[in-house]
């Protein structure tokens, strides 16, 4: 039996209350933690910056007016914070979802980096987007049923739009999008163990950045799902869906919603065998066909997705998109500004 909170497969009564939900005129931004890829119908392009899908002619030519563009964007997205090298418990010797490989705990020696103080906003991604003619992969990855015509401009679909969250994370951007968008402004995507390490804040064996109690002195400390999943989001929080990219506080690295809000894209290809030895600078395997993801978002609820934890993990294929998925990027040095 899958422990809770996995996100692979949901039992088939879930699905079908789900798909009630839905009819009933449920909030249709519910997208998935993980699950196969489909091709809902792209919104009109034009300024958009949103891709017809895969291998179409479009984001051929955009990723060839990309190509020159690498790299100009160099200090035009968000503040940086250092993160001082050092060495921290990885994983947990007490998984909560043990299917997902997140132990043994195992120690890991990092050099110094750079993180992006928040998640990549709608804002950072449509300078890009107008900077570079970049067209992003729109193969969103449903749980029952596509949201057509969802991107990152359109969330909800074609009547929705980012006009009143603009410094909200962009969502409906695959591995392939966040690899773009992190080059061009002269980044990277974090490792796994960099992204684990700068969620700690500096602690050591804690479930949470903020320690182990999950609202310390009744405060919030992280956007996620309250009440009772899938029926009922009191949005406790303040929040039903994204919240800001520096809504609540920082961890003790001065990193704003780095569990909670939206999963993040890291650079390491997915397994869930890893040996306890001592690691230095790892990168995660050589190949693989999923990305790791972390942090959960704000669709996690404990009784189904407790995966907003700094040990916890989930994966997707690298051209799939979600409604609860975006990236922040890393940094050896900080980007020089053009």
């Amino acid at each position: 039996m899958a422990a809770p909170g996995g996100c692979g497969a949901l039992p088939r009564l879930l699905l079908l209350v789900l798909a009630l939900l839905l009819a009933a005129g449920a909030d249709p931004d519910l997208e998935p933690d993980s699950a196969p890829d489909s091709n809902p119908a792209p919104a009109p392009g034009g300024s958009c910056g949103c891709g017809a899908g895969r291998g179409g002619g479009g984001r051929e030519a955009a990723a060839r007016r990309y190509a020159a563009a690498q790299g100009s964007g160099s200090g035009r997205s968000g503040p940086m914070v250092a993160i001082p090298g050092g060495v921290f418990t990885m994983g947990t010797d007490e998984p909560e979802i043990w299917q997902d490989g997140e132990g043994p705990a195992r120690r890991v020696r990092l050099n110094g980096f750079y993180m992006d103080q928040h998640e990549v906003s709608n804002e950072d991604f449509e300078r890009f987007v107008n900077a570079t003619g970049y067209l992003t992969e729109v193969a969103a990855a449903p749980w029952w049923l596509p949201v057509k015509g969802a991107n990152w401009k359109h969330p909800e679909g074609p009547d929705s739009n980012i006009f009143n969250r603009m410094d909200h994370p962009v969502l409906h951007v695959s591995w392939n999008d966040a690899v773009a968008f992190c080059t061009w402004a002269g980044k990277r995507l974090p490792t796994e163990a960099e992204w684990e390490y700068s969620c700690r804040g500096g602690l050591e064996n804690r479930l949470f950045p903020w320690g182990n109690k999950l609202q310390p002195k009744g405060q919030h400390y992280a956007n996620i799902w309250q009440g009772v999943f899938p029926s009922n989001n009191t949005a406790e929080d303040g929040y039903k869906g994204t919240a800001p990219v520096t809504a609540f506080p920082p961890n003790g690295y001065g990193l704003y919603n780095i569990v909670g809000n939206v999963w993040e894209w890291t650079s390491d290809w997915w397994a869930v065998q890893h040996s306890a030895e001592e690691a230095h600078n790892p990168t995660g395997p050589s190949s693989g066909t999923d990305k790791v993801k972390k942090g959960g978002s704000y669709m996690c609820h404990k009784s189904y997705c407790y995966r907003y934890r700094c040990a916890a993990r989930s994966q997707n294929t690298p051209d799939s998109s979600a409604s609860n998925l975006g990236f922040r990027c890393a940094a050896d040095a900080l980007p020089e500004r053009q």
